[in-house]
């Protein structure tokens, strides 16, 4: 923890629990950085939530588990959970079948750093909240080498489907079109962008709509319950939609094929994950299963597409003319950085000389949040956290989901795996299932 000292000494074991988590809160290395990172905690966290919260399992539990770890009463329990969970320090997991909850400690993102804005009234200091998440996540790589650090991310492009030519338009998967999960949702809410509500109180906001961070299904009704954004149809969303793609904002999911549980709509100036490419040069962004494409014969080297990439995968270059003493400009795609999501399609509308192509191997996105989570937390060495929590050991049932997660993993990831965990069962069953899901 190296520093910890800096830190009130009622937050120390609330950022060993966050740190369990697949993504940490780590202690960055700068004193600006460091002072931000101590902010974010005394404003959203009482000593009594840190208390709590410290003690909160890394899986959801419900009020009688929690109760037993904590030796709070139930009743007392649940008052401060449900208070908790309106400030977003702790999700509040309703079955819609028994209206029984769960709850599950928030993690810094997606979680109380996003919560933390996305409402425009609150109680908490909002320019001061702001300044201290600038200064923690953007005064040096600390956290974001943290969040993007491994081969898994946390969200996934989508491709504007506007974009794909009707023959492309079969192949699409519907995971892959934001269009299908709006429509098959059964919740939606919108909320504040917590990227351009935090530049506004910075003074650095762009002119792109605030109101576009979309929630749906379980992931709307938390948002909906708690009053961090408001629900709406599914006309509405596609309309917000629509309004986004106008506007030249990328659409950045969960990174999972079954039920994603949000679709925003970024911006490259104020977006952390894309702000995280362009400061940090990392792979912040699961891409699309498409490319850009460049006609050169087409392009008119107006550098329009250039000047939209949200991610600067797009440069001009000087190509020599046959027959002619001075170069041209053409538009030439990075595509090892080119995150597929077809804003620069939208700003080439003369020659449409770039369009998105399919690319040759399609980018792994984790099949559901377990799958995601597993890979996560494999990559950074957490994984023994969500198997064996603090001793305690889980039931069959979860462990059959985490068999099946780990039987999408490569030969080399289950054995990285197995080393995290040193469990006998999983390798036994791993070794039985040779790869094939349990049955």
């Amino acid at each position: 923890m190296g520093h910890l000292g800096h830190l009130k000494a009622e937050y120390h074991e609330l950022v060993e629990r966050l740190d369990a988590n697949s993504v940490g809160f780590p202690e960055p290395t700068t004193e600006k950085s460091r002072q931000g990172w101590c902010e974010i905690l005394e404003i959203l966290y009482t000593p009594e939530d840190a208390e709590l919260a410290a003690k909160l399992p890394v899986l959801p539990a419900g009020l009688t588990a929690i109760s037993k770890r904590t030796g709070i009463p139930r009743d007392a329990l649940e008052k401060r959970l449900v208070k908790m969970a309106e400030k977003g320090l702790v999700m509040d997991i309703v079955n819609p079948k028994t209206k029984k909850a769960k709850y599950l400690l928030s993690p810094p993102v997606v979680g109380f750093f996003e919560f933390s804005l996305m409402r425009a009234k609150d109680s908490i200091p909002k320019k001061r909240m702001a300044q201290a998440l600038d200064a923690y996540c953007h005064g040096d790589p600390t956290f974001a080498s943290e969040v993007f650090k491994g081969d898994t991310v946390i969200g996934r492009a989508m491709v504007n489907e506007d974009a794909l030519d009707t023959e492309q338009r079969p192949d699409i998967l519907d995971w892959e079109r934001a269009t299908h999960v709006i429509l098959e949702a059964k919740t939606i809410a919108v909320s504040i962008c917590y990227c351009r509500h935090k530049n506004e109180h910075l003074g650095k906001c762009c002119d792109a709509p605030m109101e576009t961070c979309l929630s749906v299904n379980m992931g709307a009704d938390f948002v909906i319950r708690n009053k961090f954004g408001r629900q709406i149809n599914s006309d509405e969303a596609m309309e917000i939609m629509v309004k986004s793609r106008q506007s030249g904002l990328v659409q950045i999911a969960d990174n999972v094929q079954d039920r994603p549980s949000y679709i925003c709509n970024c911006c490259g100036c104020c977006c952390g994950q894309l702000m995280a490419i362009n400061e940090y040069d990392l792979d912040a962004v699961n891409p699309s299963n498409y490319l850009a494409s460049v006609d050169g014969d087409s392009c008119s080297g107006c550098s329009r597409c250039s000047r939209s990439c949200p991610i600067g995968a797009i440069s001009m270059t000087s190509v020599r003319q046959a027959g002619r003493r001075n170069n041209r400009l053409m538009a030439v795609v990075k595509h090892d950085r080119c995150i597929g999501c077809g804003v620069c399609t939208t700003s080439c509308t003369k020659t449409h000389a770039i369009t998105m192509k399919q690319r040759t191997i399609r980018p792994h996105v984790p099949l559901n949040s377990i799958e995601k989570t597993l890979r996560m937390a494999m990559e950074r060495g957490r994984l023994h956290h969500f198997i064996f929590d603090q001793g305690a050991g889980r039931g069959p049932q979860f462990l059959n989901k985490v068999v099946q997660a780990l039987c999408t993993f490569s030969p080399v990831e289950k054995v990285l795996a197995n080393k995290q965990l040193q469990s006998r069962f999983i390798n036994y069953m791993l070794a039985k299932t040779k790869g094939k899901l349990p049955i």
